[in-house]
């Protein structure tokens, strides 16, 4: 019985030991791309390994924003609007398309993604409610006698 216990306690280990080695793995990898003087634009080049599990910038409140390399992320203060427009510092930027990037495929951004389930009935919906809005500020036609 004291090999068994033994054994399943190496394989703790060992598994414990391997879970390490990948974080500290994943963190290096995630501190190349921090070093690097752009980060990947386009979701496809961010890791999809262990390394997505590791916070880019390190942990919460070793530095500012401004301070590590999220700053390669874009501006703090960027805000964005309902409207589409975008502000940072308060002052509204003359092209928001600056700060968009491409939709992520698939994504509810994305025009060439096909319609969600329960989408053409929302969207049906909200054309029937507009065309009952529209109707509503017509005179019906007057049948009186000239």
């Amino acid at each position: 019985m004291a090999d068994t216990e033994d054994s399943e306690d190496r394989s703790e280990q060992q598994k414990a030991t391997d879970a390490k080695e990948k974080h500290s793995k994943a963190q290096d990898r995630i501190k190349e791309m921090e070093e690097a003087d752009e980060v990947p634009t386009n979701l496809e080049d961010w890791p999809d390994d262990e390394a997505k599990y590791v916070t880019f910038g390190g942990s919460e409140g070793d530095h500012s924003y401004n301070e590590g390399p999220e700053a390669k992320l874009g501006p703090d203060s960027l805000e964005r609007h309902e409207d589409g427009s975008i502000s940072i510092e308060g002052e509204k930027v003359d092209n928001p398309d600056d700060y968009k990037g491409d939709p992520i495929p698939g994504g509810p951004t994305d025009p060439d993604a096909p319609e969600l389930p329960g989408e053409a009935k929302k969207r049906e919906k909200v054309e029937a409610q507009e065309g009952e809005d529209e109707s509503d500020g017509e005179q019906p036609p007057s049948h009186d006698a000239a």
